[in-house]
């Protein structure tokens, strides 16, 4: 109805819109894939190509007609998923009332984070509360499963880190062995594992809060071959570029000095994939994640979980082979022939030669194919504070077959489907 109202105006706006985005991810895609003059060409492409849609918007005198179109649509979407979250409210892990711990033990990294501990107080902070504090051996690598396990022997009844997420899980792994609460304390940089349970990662300290106010959550804990992992196990390009050793003081340019040979060079190393029973051949890159992340449209790739007790792994796997598939992935997202978003209960990756390089939690390992991912449901025990930011909803994708049920009264929340009169009961819409 608005494409009639605004005529021809509006249909040059769409055209020119979807035209442009389609443009700017080739010029993306072009920019990361190659190097020299195609990378540079790629990169103007990628700039020139919203500025012409906005010029072309300006010499027609079609900005107000944008303007008001991308307002429209984005109050639709707005709107189509709030219906969406009411139809169907997104569950929520249930926390349940728990013991205070007697004999607490704590393991800190001083260094995460940028010194969030010293800068946070946390040491202090913890002692104050009665818990026992082991620092990381700033001289020495440390392994945080061995301090773990040490604690345990001396009587801990509560194990916590505060640490980055790579340091979160070894630890993990000892309280599901040993059924102990687990605390995380939000002390590394990014703390997605931290955002997902809700705590509040600006102050790490407020988890502390736990020790004396605290409820339980039970959740999922990832394993690939062996080893635990909290968030994510990446295969593929991701896996590849984090090996490298100038990976760590130079990221992004590492990133698009390896990204050409590894997206598109000769005897590029791609990995077959198994997840259940759906098989994944030729992919470039494979994400596997304890729960799956939020929606997969277009770039809306979700940041966080909603939940991490679901009890399946979250999969998302990546084949992209020129700038039309970039473009269709830019558009469709999930729905491309280039992202492939599901979720699987085991994930077998298998690739040419003994072993393969794979990041776990971000960590850069390398481990004897075939390597498989699989979730030990609800085996973590994870003390959180009553009073604590929580997890927000997550936007539903949307799915406009479903809308159109719920303009007409179908399926909605009570009602369960409509009479069939060839059955004997009920059928779902």
């Amino acid at each position: 109805m608005l494409l009639f109202a605004l005529g021809e105006g509006g249909l040059l706006v769409v055209a020119a819109g979807l035209l442009g985005l389609v443009v700017w991810a080739a010029g993306i895609w072009w920019f990361l894939a190659y190097r020299g003059a195609v990378r540079v060409f790629g990169l103007l492409v990628a700039i020139a190509a919203p500025v012409a849609v906005l010029v072309l918007f300006a010499h027609h005198r079609l900005w107000l007609t944008a303007l008001a179109l991308v307002l429209c649509w984005g109050v639709a979407l707005a709107l189509a998923r709030a219906a969406l979250r009411r139809a169907a409210p997104e569950p929520s892990m249930q926390a349940v009332a728990a013991p205070r711990p007697r004999r607490p033990v704590l393991i800190m990294n001083p260094k995460s984070g940028g010194g969030k501990v010293g800068r946070f107080g946390l040491v202090e902070r913890a002692e104050e509360l009665g818990a026992r504090v082991v620092l990381f051996d700033r001289t020495a690598p440390t392994d945080p499963a061995a301090l773990a396990r040490t604690a345990v022997a001396e009587g801990a009844d509560l194990l916590g880190v505060a640490g980055g997420d790579g340091s979160l899980a070894p630890v993990a792994a000892v309280a599901a062995e040993h059924d102990l609460p687990f605390l995380v304390l939000p002390a590394g940089t990014r703390n997605h594992f931290a955002l997902d349970l809700g705590l509040d990662r600006t102050d790490p300290s407020r988890a502390l809060d736990a020790l004396t106010d605290g409820e339980e959550l039970r959740v999922d804990l990832g394993e690939v071959s062996g080893r635990a992992f909290v968030n994510t196990v990446s295969f593929g390009v991701y896996a590849d570029i984090v090996q490298r050793p100038e990976y760590r003081e130079d990221k992004v340019g590492t990133v698009l000095e390896l990204l050409p040979q590894l997206l598109v060079g000769e005897g590029v190393p791609r990995i077959d994939v198994r997840a259940d029973a759906t098989v994944l051949t030729g992919e470039q890159a494979l994400l596997a994640s304890n729960n799956p992340y939020g929606s997969t449209e277009g770039l809306g790739i979700g940041d966080r979980r909603p939940r991490l007790d679901g009890g399946e792994l979250g999969v998302l796997g990546i084949r992209v082979e020129g700038a039309p598939e970039a473009a269709d992935v830019v558009l469709r997202g999930s729905r491309s022939t280039g992202l492939r978003a599901l979720t699987a209960r085991r994930v077998e990756v298998t690739a040419d030669g003994d072993e393969i390089p794979v990041a776990v939690d971000g960590e850069a390992l390398r481990m004897p194919v075939p390597v498989v991912c699989t979730l030990r449901p609800r085996v973590l025990r994870v003390l959180v504070p009553r009073d604590r930011p929580g997890v927000p909803a997550s936007a539903p994708p949307v799915n406009w077959h479903r809308l159109a049920d719920i303009a007409l009264g179908r399926g909605l929340p009570g009602t369960h489907g409509h009479c069939d009169p060839t059955t004997e009961g009920p059928t779902r819409d």
